[in-house]
């Protein structure tokens, strides 16, 4: 069934303001409504930013960085986490060099390397910052299985299939100790025999890769580790560790 442009430039519209004033992005405008790029894309309008413009929401913006060489690591990822929600997946080189020709201000796949490391350290920091800000929650979700994917395949779980566990976080004298486990109520009971101090069992995440979720957590956390799986976390990180049920 065609859709019009009026209606197409109406449904951006109502997103944005569902949105908190911002428009979709062409991936999740898709999710959210099920107008396909089919509809208007050669007929109505040549890119997405043109629709975008038509609307009333101007040219994208891609951080606040000026010029790109002033780049800083939080501008790169706000950058990241928009052409991920886009595209629905964390964008390759190739498409971030054919975005660039078509919009000069995104910076070149070189240059987020330089501010934020390898491809698989970016994606890393990206599903961190996005798991931390709500705003920005279906780009966590996005790369969850992407993360979960490169855990598995670089692990011993990869060839014994998907292993259904937790990650743990217990507290005990200040102090936090993230773990995985088959059976947490065992777990925490082994811990506390080990301890002078009560032990709390302040969360666990459901997981079908107990180490490679582990992993994520311990590289987070890294700059707060106090000795093997024990940190020393704010109640921003604890916050961030609660808020994951499953991952």
């Amino acid at each position: 069934m065609a859709v019009s442009k009026d209606e197409i430039l109406a449904a951006i519209r109502r997103e944005a303001v569902v949105n908190g004033g911002q428009p979709l992005g062409q991936a999740a405008f898709v999710r959210a409504t099920g107008i396909g790029t089919h509809h208007w894309k050669g007929g109505h309008w040549a890119r997405w930013s043109d629709a975008l413009a038509e609307a009333g929401y101007g040219a994208r913006t891609w951080g606040n960085q000026s010029p790109i060489g002033d780049l800083t690591p939080d501008s790169a990822l706000e950058i990241l986490a928009q052409l991920t929600r886009e595209t629905g997946h964390f964008p390759t080189d190739a498409e971030l060099r054919l975005r660039k020709r078509t919009e000069p201000t995104v910076p070149h796949p070189s240059v987020f390397r330089k501010r934020l490391g390898s491809v698989d350290d970016q994606v890393d920091a990206l599903y961190g910052w996005a798991f931390e800000r709500p705003e920005w929650a279906d780009v966590a979700d996005l790369l969850g299985p992407l993360i979960r994917s490169r855990s598995m395949s670089g692990s011993d779980s990869a060839s014994k299939g998907a292993v259904q566990g937790s990650v743990y976080l217990f507290a005990s004298a200040g102090y936090f100790k993230i773990g995985r486990s088959n059976h947490v109520g065992r777990r925490s009971y082994e811990v506390a025999l080990q301890l002078p101090e009560k032990l709390e069992i302040l969360h666990e995440i459901e997981t079908d890769d107990p180490e490679g979720i582990e992993s994520y957590w311990h590289r987070r956390f890294a700059d707060k580790r106090t000795n093997g799986e024990w940190f020393k976390l704010s109640a921003e990180d604890i916050s961030a560790f609660k808020r994951r049920k499953y991952q």
